[in-house]
């Protein structure tokens, strides 16, 4: 596979990677329901 492809997958994976978590953040606000993350290799709740 040539370089240029690569970057351009992985260009596209992001982008949808990126546009997924909004689309999460927005249920998560509509539903008020709370959100689980990873910080600081620490379990934590946040409501949105």
């Amino acid at each position: 596979m040539k370089m240029q492809n690569k970057q351009e997958r992985r260009e596209k994976i992001l982008l949808g990677l990126e546009r997924n978590y909004k689309k999460l953040l927005e249920f998560k606000k509509q539903k008020n329901s709370v959100i689980v993350i990873l910080r600081e290799g620490k379990i934590v709740h946040l409501k949105p």
